[in-house]
């Protein structure tokens, strides 16, 4: 919306400003980071009476998890409202991308606030069934795969680019439908997963954002782009502000978040946070590096996954218990420091990922 501006900076010099993506980006957290700090307490307080019991704790749980029961969930709707409102504000929405990711990022949301919806009302662990929440996420994450290679370069969209090497593009054609739905998904779902302890999935959400507007900033630029050798994606250097966006809203909902917890995001964020990673990773042609970027997330999901295979094989379970941070609540760890060890993994992998843009 403020894009539009720059139509007038020959009349006004200083609105040229408004030209620069960095300075959007700035703009988009500081609006997102405001938002959730004015409106969030409103918020929290009509969730809080709404819901009345809360998020229900898992029984087979943690025995300190039964301290937070009463405090509400859905919190992934500050979120989203502040990444909305800063994103239509601060990009150009004549740009694909920023509304692919969008479509996205509230289409997931929606599914987990069903999720969530029906967890409260039905005072279980258990929402949407696994099979229809799994298959809306397909149909979204199917059709916004398809919107980049259709609104994308000829080719070049529908190609899967291997990082640490600067000339290898693998062609798939209409196969790359089931890449992005797989990333897509696949990291809504990591997301979600890990969104288990106060500040745990914020935190290392932020830094992939982060990372990931860094990399949409360069891959967008064709000056940046040649000169480190990465694959240049004409656009894609606007999602930097949703990246951006992300951040703001994050920071403000941590200082909710941080314990102990006065809301829970939900799946109604963690499901939309996941799958906005997933879509600008899909975006920027670098669906390999959130894996590396994203890896808490993995190792969380793969976690479950290892748990659950056991279990039925042999009967034995590899892990205390399920996903990973429990696992080491089990051990004893406090729940404060399984999360700061986790956000220091983050910031290593982020660092890692971020180094494939130079080691080609």
């Amino acid at each position: 919306m403020l894009f539009e501006l720059v139509s007038l900076s020959d009349q006004i010099n200083a609105l040229n400003v408004f030209r620069y993506i960095t300075f959007r980006t700035g703009g988009a957290i500081m609006t997102a980071l405001l938002f959730v700090f004015l409106f969030g307490p409103a918020i929290i307080d009509v969730l809080r009476i709404k819901q009345g019991k809360g998020q229900p704790i898992r029984e087979d749980g943690p025995q300190t998890h039964f301290a937070k029961r009463g405090t509400p969930t859905m919190g992934g709707l500050m979120i989203l409202s502040g990444i909305t409102v800063a994103t239509l504000l601060w990009a150009n929405l004549s740009n694909w991308y920023v509304w692919i990711v969008l479509f996205v990022t509230l289409s997931f949301g929606a599914i987990g606030l069903y999720d969530d919806y029906l967890k409260v009302t039905n005072g279980k662990t258990s929402g949407f069934a696994g099979k229809w929440r799994l298959l809306a996420e397909i149909a979204v994450a199917g059709i916004a795969a398809f919107a980049v290679m259709r609104f994308g370069s000829p080719g070049f969209s529908s190609s899967l680019t291997v990082p640490f090497f600067k000339t290898v593009i693998i062609p798939l054609g209409a196969l790359f439908i089931l890449i992005g739905v797989f990333v897509i998904v696949g990291a809504g779902n990591a997301v979600n997963l890990t969104d288990g302890l106060d500040g745990l999935a914020i935190v290392p959400v932020m830094i992939a954002a982060g990372t990931f507007g860094l990399i949409a900033y360069l891959t967008g630029n064709a000056r940046f782009a040649t000169y480190l050798q990465i694959h240049y994606v004409q656009g894609a250097g606007e999602l930097a502000i949703i990246c951006g966006a992300i951040i703001g809203a994050g920071l403000g909902f941590l200082w909710f978040n941080a314990p102990p917890a006065m809301i829970f995001m939900g799946d109604t964020g963690s499901l939309a946070l996941g799958g906005a990673l997933g879509a600008i990773a899909v975006a920027t042609k670098h669906e390999i590096v959130l894996a590396i970027v994203g890896g808490l997330f993995v190792l969380e999901t793969l976690s479950v996954i290892i748990q659950v295979a056991s279990f039925k094989l042999t009967g034995r379970r590899v892990f205390r218990m399920a996903p990973l941070h429990h696992h080491f609540e089990q051990k004893g760890w406090h729940e404060s420091t399984v999360v700061v060890r986790f956000w220091i993994i983050s910031v290593v992998l982020a660092l890692i990922g971020l180094a494939t843009l130079k080691l080609r």
